[in-house]
Formats: structure tokens, sequence, C-alpha cells
């Protein structure tokens, strides 16, 4: 006859085995996560766990069986048929840990159902009692059915998709699985009465005992999705400190033992899983960090103050901000000092550039003031003497004008240059402009003169060149009858360059009786800023100007 009914056993077993699966589904995300020595922790707790919880639910289930005589269980066979549950689900999330496809799916779900069929059966066999039991096989088969079928639904189920609904049904349908197949089982189940010593209480442990290892079980499942809460809480935490770009540490007290997250890692340098403790930091940091360091981590392990500090990453240059804070317990001992690593780069290369911003604009300024207060003599110097030989306010300002003008084109053309270089030719082409092309005749390599030296050097031309215009060959209206040539060398053996200033045609000049303006203007600003001299020959009545100076020698006037 069929004694196993409906009882407050079986749904209490239906609760145990959903929450069993949904604990065990839970640990094996774990287990496909992490690689090593850490997945097999994972991949036996998780066995643990989805082991247990089936043999729990079957223990909790067998509570509410009554065989009609007294009965037992052989502890021998109870702890085989723990050990089956906990093997077998142990080799089918190993399987189906791997490269997810369908067969492997089948085969991990084939060997998690016969699992659960080898834990019933066997833990039946452990059932001492005087009634006869026996099974019908067709039950038996559909048992089997049930089972295999719905293990491996759950774990395609879990495949799919890591939600919490997912994870929900997959639990669902491995937890009614499990219920399922013991209820079919049972349903195959028939328990003859024995005549003989039916009183005799069988040898075994009694129910009692039982019950409180499945209530042990029961309880270390518990304190397994405990602790699968809690370290998927710390997951989160730390996959959110990730995602603000900020890498987390941690540091075990007392014996130091360091704790890296991926992008603590990353900021480092290290490959993933290749080892580093606190004793491998000297390698990453430079040698005068380790002191300042070690006072600031002693400082932060008595409780002085959280531990604050920036290092340069010897390898990459990357610097580093290291925050943390000393964690204790409710007793007050210190348990570890935890805290993040934040890559702060960026803000010192932005302060290093802002010094050299900074330091670049005071050079830039007082080279300004240099030049200012350098233009400013040269036009005192221009103005005092320009007035000295003028013959009326009107021919003063005429002349003054005239070569504030030549000083402010060079400036134009300094300025273009960045205020660094100007080249010869530039200089005579721009004092040339007023005038035909074919008026200026030059030749000459390619020489450049520093921003000093250019501005006299313009001046010095402006000179000539309004010399000739007054005395020489551009005084003549006819291009063809007047011109200048304009040649000089490169530099010789001592740095030097000679110029020569050449004009044909026009009037006949002779020397000039007294020193003006312009011979005194040449011969101080080739002395002074240009480091050369000036000579200036009337011969065959035409002005033969010879200017050797050194380009870039010269000290700034």
């Amino acid at each position: 006859m069929h004694l196993h009914g409906v009882s407050v056993f079986d749904g209490l077993s239906f609760l145990v085995a959903v929450f069993a699966a949904w604990t065990a589904l839970d640990l094996f995300q774990q287990v496909r996560s992490h690689q090593g020595g850490e997945r097999l922790a994972w991949l036996g707790t998780a066995a643990t766990a989805m082991g247990g919880g089936v043999w729990s639910m079957h223990f909790i289930a067998m509570l509410g069986f009554d065989p009609g005589s007294p009965a037992r269980y052989d502890l021998t066979l109870t702890v085989i048929s723990f050990l089956l549950a906990v093997a077998g689900s142990s080799l089918a999330f190993l399987i189906a840990a791997g490269r997810a496809n369908s067969p492997r799916m089948i085969l991990a779900g084939l060997v998690m159902g016969a699992s659960i069929c080898a834990m019933h059966y066997v833990g039946m066999a452990a059932l001492q009692t005087s009634a006869v039991l026996t099974y019908a096989p067709g039950l038996v088969a559909v048992s089997a059915a049930v089972a295999l079928l719905a293990s491996i639904a759950a774990l395609f189920a879990v495949n799919q998709d890591r939600s919490r609904l997912w994870r929900l049904t997959a639990a669902l349908v491995l937890g009614m699985a499990v219920v399922g197949m013991h209820h079919v089982a049972m349903a195959a189940l028939t328990v003859a009465p024995s005549q003989t010593a039916a009183t005799l209480a069988p040898p075994g442990a009694p129910p009692l005992l039982l019950a409180v290892g499945v209530a042990g079980v029961t309880i270390l499942i518990l304190f397994l999705a405990l602790a699968v809460a809690m370290v998927d809480q710390r997951d989160k935490l730390i996959a959110i400190i990730d995602a603000g770009g900020v890498g987390y540490w941690e540091l075990a007290l007392p014996r130091q033992d360091l704790w890296l997250s991926g992008r603590a890692r990353k900021y480092l340098g290290l490959a993933r899983g290749e080892p580093f403790s606190a004793r491998d930091l000297p390698r990453k940091l430079k040698p005068e960090d380790m002191a300042r360091r070690t006072e600031t981590l002693e400082r932060a392990l008595r409780g002085e103050g959280d531990y604050a500090a920036e290092y340069q990453i010897r390898d990459s240059g990357r610097w580093l901000q290291v925050r943390g804070r000393l964690i204790r317990s409710r007793s007050g001992k210190p348990i570890k000092l935890a805290g993040v690593i934040t890559d702060v780069t960026d803000r010192h290369q932005a302060f290093a550039a802002l010094a050299t911003s900074e330091h670049r604009q005071r050079l830039l300024i007082n080279e300004l003031n240099h030049r200012v207060k350098n233009t400013l003599a040269t036009i005192q110097s221009i103005a005092a003497l320009t007035a000295r030989r003028s013959s009326s306010v009107e021919d003063f300002m005429r002349l003054f004008e005239a070569r504030l003008i030549a000083l402010s084109d060079t400036h134009n053309l300094l300025t273009a240059n960045g205020w660094e270089k100007a080249r010869l030719s530039d200089l005579l082409v721009q004092e040339f402009r007023p005038y035909a092309e074919d008026r200026l005749r030059m030749t000459g390599p390619d020489v450049t003169l520093g921003a000093e030296q250019s501005l006299s050097m313009g001046l010095i031309l402006h000179e000539l060149v309004t010399n000739a215009a007054k005395y020489g060959p551009l005084k003549c209206p006819n291009e063809a009858a007047g011109w200048v040539e304009v040649r000089w060398s490169g530099l010789d053996d001592g740095g030097l360059v000679s110029l020569d200033w050449i004009e044909h045609g026009g009037p006949e000049v002779e020397p000039p009786t007294r020193t003006g303006f312009g011979s005194r203007l040449i011969d101080t600003s080739i002395r002074t800023t240009l480091a050369g001299s000036a000579t200036m020959d009337y011969a065959h009545g035409r002005l033969h100007c010879r200017l050797t100076f050194r380009p870039g020698g010269a000290p700034n006037a």
C-alpha cells in the first residue's frame, strides 16, 4: 500500500529546495567569474549548498513519512547520500562553468539529475524499518526523468541571463525538480507491513538525530547564502567604485596581506593574476617615497589619522593618490586598512604645465620690460640727436617721424617672426619699399639677426636709404640713372659678416665736413649691438659703406 501523503514537512522541504537552489546558482555565478584556486573554492561552496539542500529537502520530507512501524536511519548510507549529492553537484557545476553551449549544459543537467536520483534512492536505502519497501519500475523511471529534465532546464535558464528574475526562475525549476522527483519516487514506493518483529526498533539513528543533522545542514546553507549576499554586495560596491575610475585596496591585519581590485592592479601596472604583496611595493615606488609610505602607514595603523599619500610609479611615471582608513571590530581591535587608489597623473601634469607657463610668463614679462626700456632709450636718443640737427620744428617732425616709422617697421617684421629673429634680406626689402625694385640689387647668403640686432640694423639701413634719397642715387627720378648695390658674405672663420653698400649713379657726393646723426647712429649701433665696425668711403664721388658685424654674438644693448 502507498502510505506517503502531503504534510507540513513537504511544504518545508519545497522551501528548503528552492532556497538551496537559489543559493547554489548564485554561488555558481562566482564560479564562472573566477579562475584557479578561487574558482575551486567557489565550486566547492556552490556544490555544498546544492548537494546539502537536496539532501536536507529529502530528509525533511522523510520526517513526515510514516511506514507504519518504527524507523531508523543507517548513518553510513545517510552520509553517502549526502556525499553523492555534493559530488554530483560539483561535477555538474564544473561542466556548466566552461564555455557555454547546448551539449555542455545537457551533460551538466544529466549529471545533476543523476546525483539527485542517487541521493534519493541511497537515502531511502538508509531507512531501516520492519516494513517491506518495494518500488514500481515505471514510476521510478518517471522520477528519474523529472530530475534529469528539470535539472537541464534549470541550468539552461541560469545560463541565459544573470538577472534576479532568471535566477529565481532557475531556482524554482531546480527546486521543483528535486521535490517533484522525490514525490514521484515516493509515489512509486509500496510499503507492506511485516508480521514479524513489527514492534522492535531496527538498528540505526533515530529520526530525531536525523532532524538535528538536517537542521545543521540547513543552517549551513543559510550561512552560505549570507556569505554569497555579502560577497555579491562587495562585488557590486567594487564594481561601482571601478566605474568611477577608482581602484580599491585592503590591507588585512595583523599580517598585512594586501588585496587589490582589478583597476588598482591596472594602475600599478600589474598583469592579471600576477602575484603582488605589500613586500613588493619597493619595486613599484621610488626609493625616496618608501620612508614616507612607512611613516604614513604606521600613523594610520596607530589610529592617528587616515592614510593619505601620493606616489609616482617608477615604471610608468603615473601619479597615484592613495587614501585609506583603519577599520576596527566592535571590540576596537584593528581588522584591516581599506581605501581607494585614484589616478591623479592629469592633475600633476596640469600643475607642471601651469608652473612652466608661469615661469615662461615671467620670462616674457622680463623680456618685454627689457625691450621696452631699450626701445624707449633708442627713441630718446633718436629724438635728442634729431633735435640737435634740425633747423625747425617741421624739419624735426619730418625726420623724427620717418625714423620712428623705420623702427616700427622693424618691430612688425620681428613680430611676424615671434620676436626672435629677422633676415637681413627682409630688412633691406622693407626699407626699399617706397622705391622701384630695380633701385635695389642685393646678393648674399641667408643671414639671420636676433631681435636687438634687427632693430639696430633696421635703423642703420634706414639712415643709409634716407641719405641715398637726399644726396645719392635714390634722389634721381630716373630709375636707370641711380641704384644701390648691396652685397654681403657668409660667416668667416671669426664668425663675422661683411656687408658692402655701394651707390651707383646719381649726383656726385663728397665726404661730409661734420659728423651727422646718421653717421653717429650707424657707428654706435654697429659697435654696441652688432659687435662690429663701419667704414665710409667716398672715392669716385659715390658712397661705399662697409659694415662688419657678428650675427647673434653681440650682447643686448
